[in-house]
């Protein structure tokens, strides 16, 4: 895959992870937070898991409480969530 289909493929799926948990809408701004954003992109563009990450997104369409447990940016991710 060449590295642009990669970075599209990977920023689709860590967009829809967000979505599914709920996170999108409690995205953090300011510095901190693209800070967070731009290492749990490289994360994710990193991450052996696609197919699992796949998978688990088309197995939740009407959401989940938390991301997918081996996600590298499940705890970034659920602390978006976190009351």
């Amino acid at each position: 895959m060449n590295w642009m289909k990669r970075l599209n493929e990977r920023a689709e799926l860590m967009g829809r992870m967000l979505e599914t948990i709920g996170a999108m809408k409690h995205v953090p701004v300011g510095m901190q937070a693209d800070q967070a954003l731009r290492s749990a992109a490289y994360r994710c563009i990193y991450c052996t898991e696609t197919e699992t990450c796949k998978k688990w997104l088309n197995d939740h369409p009407e959401g989940a409480d938390k991301a997918l447990p081996n996600c590298p940016n499940a705890s970034l991710f659920n602390s978006w969530t976190d009351d």
